[in-house]
């Protein structure tokens, strides 16, 4: 009976009732955004599944990682909250935090792959076009076993997991370390590995992106016309790699900070609240990663649009059922061509359609008019392109 009493009041929560129902209110909150977000942004890539970019497959596993983390935590998470105390016993326990470092850890180093990979290619792009969706499913693999190895480490007596300080959740032992070898060890590989590498790896790697996209804008905006300049893919590319940093580190850094204070500072000086608030911010990266990317990504944006449009259209105009194909694949070409009305050639508008010279009732003819064009290196070879298709080219591309 003693051994339960103690297992109990380790599983009761250290802080307020008021906290507890805020942590289960925001999880809820967390956990349907979680749930649309990547659902939309994973049926988003089955539609274009056939036309998708080596890049894109990190987008997916990404997506895939945060539901697990979605699916496996708040549905334990959100009753123990609002219950005041962890319901489901020691097993589920272990469960629950082995799942918790599988899935975060497989979204930071999926992270840092896809910054990699988006370095490769837009750095250095004769070895980047080499990079294929073979190469990518392979080192998707190697994201989830190098996850694994962390997490399965504490089930095999290399660190511990344990409920966290506030007594509803459960995760590593960050307090083991004061006392025990091997969970210094796993501690301390933790926070290299899992998080000062990537942190280095996503920074250098960005940094690197926004240096050769700053050295070869002024080459490109001689070629430019001023009403394309705004749009090109130097903007998004920037954006992009600051809304990952930004995320990467906003929803991870907090844990790792309280983490670090309690493994290798006095672990009684922790507050549960710093935990608490900590595994918040973390938990929020489940939301934060498929909005990036549903909003900042140009060709997965269009998609959802395109999808949006024709349900929209199917209740509440009644249009005939189209074929999803018709906006992905094949036809996703054609579209974006029939998409371009206007060019721009020596700084003077071209109007496709209709000719001045013809009379009203006679059949429209079309006029040539020269464009001006550019020469752009693709891998070891050049291509001549027209400058208004110059800055979209890049987009479509790199990305």
């Amino acid at each position: 009976m003693g051994n339960a009493s103690d297992t109990s009041d380790v599983f009761a929560s250290t802080i307020s009732k008021e906290y507890d129902n805020l942590m289960g209110s925001l999880y809820s909150a967390f956990c349907i955004l979680s749930l649309m977000g990547n659902c939309i942004l994973l049926l988003v890539a089955y539609h274009k599944r056939s036309t998708l970019k080596p890049a894109e497959f990190f987008i997916i596993n990404l997506s895939i990682s945060d539901l697990g983390m979605t699916l496996s935590l708040f549905p334990l998470a959100i009753p123990s909250a609002f219950s005041h105390r962890w319901l489901f016993g020691e097993i589920t326990c272990q469960l629950y935090a082995m799942c918790g470092v599988l899935f975060g850890l497989c979204s930071l180093t999926n992270l840092t792959a896809l910054s990699l990979v988006c370095c490769l290619k837009v750095c250095f792009p004769n070895h980047g076009n080499k990079f294929s969706s073979t190469h990518a499913r392979l080192l998707v693999v190697g994201v989830w076993c190098y996850a694994s190895v962390f997490a399965v480490g504490p089930l095999a007596q290399w660190g511990h997991y344990s409920p966290e300080p506030y007594g509803t959740a459960c995760c590593i032992d960050w307090h083991a370390p004061n006392h025990e070898l091997s969970a210094l060890s796993y501690i301390v590989c933790l926070f290299v590995f899992c998080y000062a590498l990537p942190c280095t790896v996503i920074f250098l790697s960005y940094t690197f992106i926004l240096l050769t996209v700053r050295g070869s804008r002024q080459a490109v905006q001689q070629h430019v016309s001023p009403q394309t300049k705004t749009t090109n893919a130097h903007s998004l590319i920037v954006k992009l790699s600051v809304a990952v940093c930004i995320g990467f580190l906003g929803a991870w850094s907090p844990y790792a900070v309280v983490a670090m204070w309690a493994a290798f500072g006095d672990a009684t000086e922790v507050p549960p609240q710093a935990f608490a608030l900590a595994a918040i911010f973390a938990k929020s990266s489940t939301i934060y990663n498929p909005m990036v990317y549903l909003l900042c990504k140009p060709n997965f944006r269009e998609c959802l649009y395109r999808d949006t449009s024709m349900l929209r259209q199917r209740i509440y105009r009644g249009s005939p059922q189209s074929d999803p194909k018709e906006c992905f694949g094949s036809g996703s070409q054609r579209n974006k061509d029939m998409s371009v009305s206007t060019r721009f050639s020596n700084g003077q508008q071209e109007g496709y359609g209709a000719c001045l010279h013809c009379n009203e009732n006679a059949a429209p003819c079309h006029v040539a008019t020269p464009q001006r064009t550019a020469c752009i290196l693709t891998g070891s070879t050049y291509r001549e392109v027209t400058v208004t298709r110059l800055s979209a080219k890049p987009q479509a591309d790199l990305l």
